[in-house]
């Protein structure tokens, strides 16, 4: 895949538009609609994506909660087999563009002569213009529009918004089944507490790369750990270790079953399979250990 970031002339493209958190199972129908019609006429396949979410430019204190990062995104669509990224700077004055406008800036900056556009998506200064006036300009540029089929999974509209959703209430299975991969987090270990070594359950805490990754609820998980080019069963907590009195800091620390040795300072990925349970403040230290060693076997059980 080629990622494209300035004006660089190219073949006639078929192109489609979006932010693309996650390229979960509805990007990826899209994008194989796109790869279709390129197919079918001989030209490129593109995806025209911002690196910055475009609220993040319009509203300065807004704060997403992403599921990929920049990175992590341009991964995720290389594996899509699309043939170009193009990565648009979005800025205040590609805002202020018309539908009409940022149609023309396509066709003469990157060659689209086709434009998938997504079932429900509007673009365009206030996005106030339909499918209708869409065409109507494409006819007017050059440009054939083409809308696409909306992708969704029993009944169950699949969008960047529901996976959050799910995230954010523990419903892991939900979040799997429409991203099609299990959502997952990457970052370094760093100092914890050091306490979990003294019960008996040594744990890695992780620091999340990008700060505006969304991290799932609080809670115990089922996960897979990928560490040193090896993968390893994990349980992990998300919480504030209430048992332990930690305060109100939010910790991410993953005990690695059947693991011993020195990661810190190293580069870890945690991918989500299972929500275990809540977390939960215990009247004593040797209640929690008893939870542990319950949480351990659940998430053999989950993993095996």
């Amino acid at each position: 895949m080629n990622v494209i970031e300035d004006i660089h002339p190219q073949s006639p493209m078929v192109a489609t538009i979006g932010f693309f958190d996650g390229v979960h199972l509805g990007h990826r129908f899209l994008i194989n609609q796109v790869k279709a019609a390129a197919a079918q006429t001989g030209w490129q396949s593109s995806i025209i994506t911002f690196p910055v979410h475009p609220r993040q430019v319009i509203q300065s204190e807004f704060q997403p909660q992403l599921l990929s990062s920049p990175e992590e995104k341009i991964e995720l669509l290389a594996a899509t087999g699309i043939d170009n990224c193009i990565l648009l700077p979005f800025t205040r004055e590609l805002s202020m563009l018309t539908a009409r406008e940022f149609m023309q800036l396509l066709y003469i900056r990157y060659n689209v002569r086709m434009l998938v556009i997504g079932y429900d998506h509007r673009f365009g200064h206030n996005r106030t213009e339909t499918f209708e006036d869409y065409c109507r300009y494409g006819k007017e540029l050059g440009i054939h529009i083409m809308q696409a089929t909306a992708y969704t999974q029993e009944q169950d509209k699949v969008s960047s918004s529901a996976i959050r959703r799910a995230l954010q209430t523990g419903d892991i299975r939900t979040a799997t089944k429409f991203l099609g991969y299990p959502y997952f987090l990457e970052g370094t270990v760093v100092d914890g507490y050091k306490v979990g070594r003294k019960i008996g359950f040594p744990t890695a805490n992780l620091q999340v790369d990008f700060p505006n990754k969304l991290i799932p609820s609080v809670g115990v998980y089922a996960v897979w750990v990928s560490v040193g080019g090896k993968q390893w069963k994990g349980m992990l907590n998300i919480g504030h270790r209430p048992t332990l009195n930690n305060g109100t800091n939010l910790s991410i620390e993953v005990h690695i079953l059947d693991f011993e040795g020195d990661i810190y300072r190293q580069k870890m990925r945690i991918e989500f399979i299972d929500f275990l349970r809540p977390e939960t403040k215990f009247s004593s230290v040797d209640e929690l250990i008893e939870q542990m060693k319950k949480d351990k076997e659940a998430t053999i059980r989950v993993l095996d």
